[in-house]
């Protein structure tokens, strides 16, 4: 969507702000041991405290509230009894509506001591999303700001997983345009001031090539890398980006 004065604004940064609160919350409870289910719960409960809704569970019937992915699972983890250990990488993505406007944002958490390559994957996540924000700005085309993340993922010898990407968002979670992290000729439109999209590296160790797990929700890296996820939702400006989920 592209925002239409103040008050849409204004109810995009709420629901923004809800998603924050939502990831802060399961970010607190990250540790050995907790389920995905027990993480999904306090995610949960925080947008009911809030009066917002999931928006996977809204918008395509998704078994759960937030999506919870560990290690190779890149997105669209489904919550379960599955254990969180020492090591893990635990990627917290959350969507969600608030008074008919939905915001999405996503954090790779690291459990305890991780491996040297994990910590150097979940850095280069966020790194590359920064770097895109010098292009996430009005007059540049959209295939820039997927230049820019894959130029900054291959620079440390990483793979952008290419499948998944960012997308436009407001009134539902998917909305044009596409945002890929690659430099995808077809992503020519020109960011215009007021339009809302996420940018999102999603990222793996080793191809980047991606595959559906048996449960029909998960995507998991096809040789079981680990992956790392980084987003925020943002208006487009003539300048810096409004980062509507950051703290």
């Amino acid at each position: 969507m592209s925002i239409n004065g103040p008050e849409e604004l204004a109810s995009m940064r709420a629901a923004g702000a809800i998603v924050r609160r939502v990831i802060e919350a399961m970010k607190q409870q990250v540790r050995p041991g907790v389920t995905t289910a027990e993480l999904d719960e306090v995610g949960a409960r925080v947008m009911r405290e809030h009066g917002a809704q999931s928006a996977p569970a809204l918008v395509y019937g998704f078994p759960g509230a937030n999506c919870i992915s560990l290690n190779d699972e890149a997105v669209h983890g489904v919550p379960g009894n599955r254990q969180v250990h020492e090591g893990d990488l635990v990627k917290l993505d959350v969507t969600l509506e608030k008074d008919g406007f939905m915001a999405d944002a996503a954090e790779t958490v690291a459990v305890g001591d991780v491996s040297e390559e994990s910590q150097r994957l979940l850095a280069c996540a966020e790194q590359a999303f920064r770097k895109a924000m010098l292009v996430a700005r009005a007059g540049f085309r959209v295939c820039e700001i997927g230049r820019v993340v894959e130029r900054e993922v291959r620079r440390n010898g990483f793979s952008v997983i290419r499948d998944l990407g960012g997308h436009g968002i407001g009134r539902t979670i998917h909305e044009e345009p596409r945002v890929p992290n690659y430099a995808d000729p077809e992503a020519s439109q020109i960011l215009t001031e007021g339009l809302v999209i996420t940018v999102e590296p999603i990222i793996a160790a080793g191809s980047g090539r991606a595959v559906v797990a048996r449960d029909g929700w998960t995507v998991c890296t096809a040789d079981h890398r680990p992956s790392a996820h980084y987003e925020h939702t943002l208006v487009i400006t003539k300048g810096e980006p409004i980062l509507l989920t950051a703290a």
